[in-house]
């Protein structure tokens, strides 16, 4: 029996499939989550299928915003739940750490920030955000835009700018906090290295919320960004590290979950 998990979040839409008898990711897929989950949800299932599989061979569990907009799935769960399980996944596969200690997950969204505490693999308690975008990617992606760059071209400027302070906790204000840094002449660089310090400032403040110690796990789309990393072991005062399916936990638990 194959297992596939499709995570559809605010902003992109992740999705694998698993071999069941071996716990091993056939494939994954990356895609923009576009205005319409459901017709997400069916671009996904289209390649699902392009793999050579029947449907009736895989069963489907689906997570995230989008998961109740995803007609064919067999089961749909939490993105709490999920990402715990795929978090504990990666690190079992000894890339990170031994599963037995105890982690926190850091999942970095489009539209919230989650804090995950496991146990032995297990979720123990969370915490989310609040409901402002502030110490989330849209957050640096407003900030972005506001610098007339790209994502990937946002964190290249940012590796090369001095530590400064947006102070500002909301977006609109840090936005505008930003062009008046602008019209001073401060360097786009170190801007977009302030935005970034933004946004790990309220994650650790989240993760102060619960006590977080111990060695952290990213997830999301920005475990891959060695600046997000580095600058969050620094502030944490503790070691955080990923893998390079991070960004695939939530559907990588869905699939296990629906085994």
């Amino acid at each position: 029996m194959l297992y596939a998990g499709i995570d559809i979040g605010s902003t992109a839409a992740k999705a694998v499939l698993l071999d069941g008898a071996k716990n091993a990711i056939l494939a994954r897929k990356l895609m923009p989550s576009g205005w319409n989950s459901r017709e997400t949800a069916e671009e996904l299932l289209k390649w699902l299928l392009s793999l050579g599989h029947e449907r009736d061979e895989i069963h489907v569990t689906a997570t995230g915003y989008g998961r109740v907009s995803v007609p064919y799935a067999d089961s749909t769960l939490t993105e709490i739940t999920c990402h715990g399980r795929g978090a504990a996944f990666l690190i079992g596969k000894g890339a990170a750490f031994p599963e037995e200690n105890d982690v926190a997950v850091i999942d970095i969204g489009g539209q919230d920030t989650k804090v995950i505490l496991l146990r032995k693999g297990r979720v123990m308690d969370f915490i989310m955000n609040d409901k402002c975008s502030a110490g989330t990617g849209k957050f640096l992606e407003v900030m972005a835009n506001r610098l007339g760059v790209t994502l990937p071209e946002f964190f290249a400027m940012a590796e090369r700018g001095e530590d400064i302070t947006i102070s500002s906790m909301c977006t609109v204000f840090a936005e505008s906090e930003i062009v008046s840094l602008m019209g001073q002449g401060t360097p786009r660089e170190s801007i977009a290295r302030g935005a970034v310090g933004s946004v790990v400032a309220k994650v650790v403040a989240l993760a102060g919320r619960k006590g977080v110690s111990g060695v952290c796990f990213l997830t999301g789309g920005f475990c891959e960004t060695p600046l997000m990393v580095s600058k969050l072991s620094g502030a944490l005062g503790t070691e955080v590290r990923t893998h390079p399916d991070g960004r695939f936990a939530g559907a990588i638990g869905a699939a296990l979950l629906g085994k």
